[in-house]
Parts: C-alpha cells; sequence; structure tokens
C-alpha cells in the first residue's frame, strides 16, 4: 500500500504542528516534567493518535503523517510523549483489539524483564522495565510478555499497576524504571503474534530517528541564524570559508539523516515494519542518525561557542537530545550488526533485494 499524502500536504501539516509548538516554547517545564498545556493542544487537534486506526479510538492517517508530526516535536524539543503515545503504544495496544486509554501513552518490551505466568485464566507479572520514556506520566504503558510457554502477548498497564522509580535521559527526559507486580484483568491482556516484540523493537528505532532528524534540523536552522547575525572582526561569522565549511559539513549530516528517515518511514508506511526490507532500512536509517547526530552537535557548538552549551540558549535543547537519542532503542554498534546478520541471512542471491526494490 502506497501512502496517499501528498507533499504539500506534508508540509502544511508540519507546519500546523510547528506552531502549535512555538505557542508553547515559552515556560518550559523543567527537566523530568512534561508539558500538559502543550499536550491538551495537541489532542484536541487531534494531533496525539495520527496513524492510529479510528475503530481503536484513533485518530486514522498513515506513517507518512505521524512522521511529519514526530518530526517537528523533535525539532522543538516538545515536552510530551507524543511518538510514545501514538507509534508505539497506541499502536500495540491496537495490534491486541485493547481499549486505548485518554492521556498520554509509553510502551515497552517486556520479554526479557518481566516473569510473566498464565494460569487459571489470569496473567501473572513481576519484574522491572528498565528506563520506559515517560513511564512516570503515562496513562497507560503497553507492554509485550511471552509466557512461560510462549505465548506471547500485549498488556495494559495502569499507573496503579506500576512503581515509577524515576530517572532522566542527558537531554532531561523522563526514563523511568516501572516495578510491576501485578495480575491484570483479562479485558487488558490480548494474545499477539509472534514477532510482535520485534515489530516494537524496530519502531521504537524508527521513532527515535525521526525525532532525531527533527533535532538536526533544529541544530541547523539555529547555526545559520548564528552565523548570519554574529560578527567577529567586522563581518559576519558566515563570511569566513572554515566556517562555511563546517556549516556546509553540518547541513549535509542533517540532509542524509532526513532522507534515511524518509527512506525508512516510506518502505514502513508502504509494506509493515516486519518487512524485510523495511527492517533493513530502519537499521540503516537508525545508524546513519545516530553517527549523524554527533558530527551535527559538536559542528553546531564549535560554531556557536561557550554560548550554546548555556541553559538559556536552544541549541542545548536539540543538541542534547541528539546526544541522548542515538544511544536509545539501539546504538550504531546495535543497528550495524543487525544489518550485518540479516545479510549474512540472505545470502549471495538475496542480499541485492534486500538493500533495493529489485526482485
Amino acid at each position: 500500500m502506497t501512502s496517499t499524502v501528498s507533499e504539500d500536504e506534508l508540509r502544511l501539516l508540519s507546519a500546523t504542528c510547528a506552531e502549535i509548538f512555538a505557542a508553547h516554547d515559552d515556560g518550559r517545564p523543567p527537566a523530568g516534567a512534561w508539558d500538559p498545556e502543550l499536550w491538551k493542544a495537541l489532542k484536541e487537534s487531534g494531533l496525539t493518535l495520527v496513524s492510529v486506526p479510528e475503530k481503536s479510538g484513533g485518530s486514522g492517517g498513515t506513517l507518512h503523517e505521524a512522521a511529519a508530526i514526530i518530526g517537528a516535536a523533535g525539532e522543538h524539543a516538545a515536552s510530551v510523549p507524543l511518538g510514545e503515545t501514538a507509534l508505539l503504544g497506541a499502536w500495540l495496544l491496537a495490534e491486541g483489539g485493547l481499549p486505548v486509554p485518554a492521556g498520554p501513552l509509553t510502551a515497552a518490551d517486556g520479554t526479557g524483564a518481566l516473569t510473566a505466568r498464565h494460569t487459571a485464566g489470569r496473567w501473572q507479572l513481576r519484574g522491572r522495565l528498565p528506563r520506559v520514556p515517560w513511564g512516570r506520566h503515562a496513562a497507560g504503558v503497553a507492554v509485550v510478555v511471552v509466557s512461560e510457554d510462549g505465548e506471547q502477548a500485549v498488556v495494559l498497564l495502569r499507573p496503579q499497576d506500576v512503581t515509577p522509580l524515576p530517572g532522566l535521559n542527558s537531554a532531561g527526559e523522563p526514563r523511568d524504571d516501572l516495578s510491576v507486580d501485578t495480575r491484570p484483568e483479562p479485558d487488558l491482556v490480548a494474545s499477539v503474534p509472534p514477532g510482535t516484540a520485534d515489530r516494537l523493537r524496530l519502531r521504537q528505532a524508527l521513532l527515535r530517528t525521526v525525532l532525531i532528524a527533527g533535532a538536526a534540523e533544529r541544530a541547523l536552522a539555529l547555526t545559520l541564524s548564528y552565523t548570519t547575525e554574529r560578527e567577529q572582526f567586522g563581518r559576519a561569522l558566515g563570511r569566513f570559508q572554515a566556517v562555511q565549511q563546517q556549516v556546509a559539513e553540518l547541513a549535509a549530516e542533517a540532509a542524509a539523516i532526513r532522507a534515511a528517515a524518509d527512506a525508512a518511514v516510506a518502505l514502513c508506511d508502504a509494506e509493515d515494519v516486519a518487512d524485510e526490507r523495511a527492517a533493513v532500512a530502519v537499521a540503516a536509517a537508525k545508524v546513519q542518525a545516530g553517527r549523524g547526530a554527533g558530527v551535527v552537535a559538536r559542528i553546531a557548538h564549535q560554531v556557536h561557542g561557550a554560548i550554546g552549551f548555556t541553559d538559556e540558549h536552544p541549541l542545548r535543547l536539540a543538541t542534547t537530545r541528539l546526544w541522548a537519542w542515538r544511544d536509545e532503542a539501539g546504538d550504531e554498534a546495535y543497528w550495524a550488526t543487525e544489518i550485518g546478520g540479516r545479510a549474512l541471512a540472505a545470502g549471495a542471491s538475496g542480499i541485492w533485494p534486500l538493500i533495493t526494490e529489485a526482485e
């Protein structure tokens, strides 16, 4: 299935999101907090559940549209779990046919973190989910679990089912361990096909890649503005050849991240994240985003100098997220290994179709 959303429609959607985010840039909440007013504005605009089927309580739409919204959130360092809600939590619940609760959501892979027993028609979950994004603020946590006999299921954990152990990433975003010891009600558990945990893992990587693309574009825009306005030795900083070369490299890295993210979104939207070529595209995009994030942050701070590290300057909101997001949902080495494994499994006759659209 090919997306029917035009480029003009996506640009209009991104511009609408940018207006909403820009209106809430002032009065940013402290580290570890989320912005309820921003969330309210996004929810009233129908933007929190884009790409989630309407039959599941979502807004409908395509993955392309969700990516445009999430990319704008990354660009504006939005203090809300927008991607975790639509792309992960609500998607996972919809896969199991479970209700999608109102409010922010998140998701986690509990297959290696939780002990899951299924006896007498009830599940018993115990363990600790590590570094769950926005865990303390979530109205629900969608978790994939596997029972001792191999049955895979998705569970909706409510706030009363978990005990948050607060933590932060380097950008000050909540990354909380969630202690779990609960017997969820049967209507909050649904069987899902094998491979759902792998699909969640790939969608987590895709989310971080799209966010990184947005943050990289923000760092580029701030750097271009700074080199135009800042003068040194009587002329604009951007007139110096050395600075021009650095900015050109930054722009190239930001463009490469965006191109890789767009390609991965397109394949996942047309097929599914579980499709072999889509999975490789996601892995390659995460590698590109992880590598490029470091280059973009380094050059942006070199050009800005010490002012870019201050709490008052918006650059740090982009670069600290670049540093945090590149290591979340698998770093470069993790996904490079994934690509290598899939290439070896494809064999000599399968490697070309795997990395191209040729059959």
